[in-house]
This record gives structure tokens, C-alpha cells and sequence, in this order.
């Protein structure tokens, strides 16, 4: 029997297969490094190419890492992926991250890192922070609607973050699972939706800068953006109706355990506060 992996890594996917490949051979050349054993899951959202023979070709250099596919069909959104993805997920934290790999795999501890530690229930990349980490930023136009985007979401949710759609966001599962299970939109919100419900069950979030280059083929477009918006006021809606009562009580009832907020253990490594690098420590005592 293969050993538990101590992290999952989610990928969605849509019509992706250009740039997929690569993706997950860097993917795979880091986890081989790491002293724990991982799982890698990609997500093909309907895809209309054949990204999924991609996604296969490239397991060939999985190594230990134990990697599949699940395929949804048709195309559901990116939000719906990733619930698939974490839901399907089998070790106590679990990433996702663009398949562009915006944000460098490199910055996996410092989101992991503090779970692993008992500190935080989710973690999540932010490019609002220290745009000092940004190496590639977006069009002028994007970059502004992203902002405008995230002040409105501050004033239509109290939630107290500043960059909520960075594709780069951790979660301890034993107690994140039913706001995973809880949560419902299926496209550019979800992750609004995500970081929400936490916060009504008094999850413990923690925004933190990481690197960050824009990549060409991004699939936010104009349309994605005024849905967002739209996502936003259903949230509003949804909440009054009650439609997250049930996740927020199942989530304090996680949270609420004797055990939810010990240290994890790292399988294959000895125990250790965080598994950041000397570099990457030294560049978060900068930020």
C-alpha cells in the first residue's frame, strides 16, 4: 500500500494542454525534493482539447508522487474543479493552484507551512500585500479592475483581506471540508464564496504575500469579471436565505475538536514548525 500523501496538490483545468505539460513536470521535479509524499490531481473541466492526454502523458515523471485525473463533464466553472478536486483530496492540506503556475510552486511553504503548524485553518496567496513580489504584473486595465474588484468585496462581505482571487490558496481539511462541501457557485466567486463562509464560522485565515508573474491565456475576461460582481450580490442573498448555515455550524463543530488545532504531522519527515527553505524563511522575514 503506497504511504498517505501529507499533501494534495489540485490543479483545475480548462483546454489547457499548451501549457500543461510543463506545468506539471516543474510541479513534479519540486515535490520530489520534499521530504513528504504528495498526491497531485488535476481537474479537466470540460475541456474541448486534450488536455487530459496531456495531464496522463506527463504522470510518466510523477516519480513517487502519485498523480490522476478527474474529468467533469461539460465545462462547470473553475470553482466547481475545485471543489472536486479538494473533496477528492486525501491528505490532512490541500492546495490548488493555477495550471499557469502564476505563483512559483517554490512558494508552497509559506502557505503550507503555518497549517502544518496548527496556526491557521487556510492560508492564501496574495499579490496586494508586497507588489514588490510581482514580477510580471498584469495590463494596466486588469490590474485596476482586480483592485476595484477587491474593494468591493471588502464592503459587500467585512472580509479584511485585500487580494481574494490570487489561484494559490491552502486549506487544513478536517475542518474546511464542509465549507468546501457548503459552498456553491461555481465560477469567478467561488473563491469569495470560500474565504466567507470561513470566516462566518470563525475559521482562522491568513493572507500572505507571495511571488507572482503574469502569465499569457488567462481565461478572465470581461465577462468573468462583471459575473464576479454579479456572484457577489447572490453571495449577499444566499447568506440571508440560510444557505450557509449548515456548512458554518458543521465547520465551528471541526474547529471546535480537542485535536483541530494540533500540529499535522509531516509523513517521511521529522516533525519541524515549518518545511520553508532557509531562502524562502529569510525572504519572509523581508516581506
Amino acid at each position: 500500500m503506497s504511504q498517505k500523501p501529507s499533501l494534495s496538490l489540485v490543479v483545475p483545468a480548462y483546454n489547457e494542454s499548451a501549457r500543461l505539460g510543463r506545468t506539471l513536470a516543474g510541479v513534479f521535479d519540486y515535490l520530489a525534493e520534499q521530504p513528504y509524499a504528495a498526491e497531485l490531481i488535476v481537474v479537466d473541466d470540460g475541456s474541448t482539447d486534450d488536455t487530459a492526454a496531456v495531464a496522463e502523458r506527463s504522470f510518466a515523471g510523477a516519480g513517487r508522487t502519485e498523480a490522476r485525473v478527474i474529468r467533469v463533464e461539460p465545462n462547470k466553472g473553475k470553482g466547481h474543479a475545485v471543489r472536486t478536486g479538494l473533496l477528492a483530496a486525501r491528505a490532512p492540506v490541500a492546495l490548488f493552484t493555477d495550471a499557469d503556475l502564476s505563483t512559483p510552486i517554490t512558494e508552497t511553504p509559506k502557505i503550507v507551512a503555518p497549517i502544518r503548524a496548527g496556526q491557521y485553518d487556510i492560508v492564501f496567496g496574495s499579490r496586494a500585500l508586497d507588489r514588490k513580489l510581482i514580477g510580471v504584473h498584469q495590463p494596466w486595465r486588469r490590474e485596476q479592475s482586480g483592485r476595484v474588484f477587491n474593494l468591493v468585496v471588502r464592503l459587500a462581505t467585512g472580509l479584511p483581506f485585500w487580494d481574494t482571487q490570487c489561484g494559490f490558496k491552502a486549506f487544513r481539511m478536517d475542518v474546511c471540508r464542509p465549507v468546501i462541501e457548503g459552498s456553491v457557485i461555481d465560477r469567478f466567486g467561488f473563491d469569495v464564496e470560500l474565504l466567507y463562509v470561513a470566516h462566518l464560522a470563525g475559521l482562522r485565515l491568513k493572507e500572505r504575500a507571495v511571488r507572482w508573474d503574469d502569465v499569457e491565456g488567462s481565461k478572465v475576461t470581461l465577462r468573468s469579471g462583471i459575473e464576479g460582481f454579479l456572484e457577489l450580490r447572490e453571495l449577499r442573498r444566499q447568506a440571508r436565505r440560510g444557505v450557509y448555515d449548515e456548512a458554518v455550524a458543521r465547520a465551528r463543530a471541526a474547529a471546535a475538536r480537542s485535536d483541530a488545532r494540533a500540529p499535522l504531522p509531516v509523513e517521511g519527515s521529522a516533525p519541524a514548525p515549518s518545511d520553508a527553505s532557509p531562502e524562502l524563511v529569510s525572504s519572509e522575514r523581508r516581506i
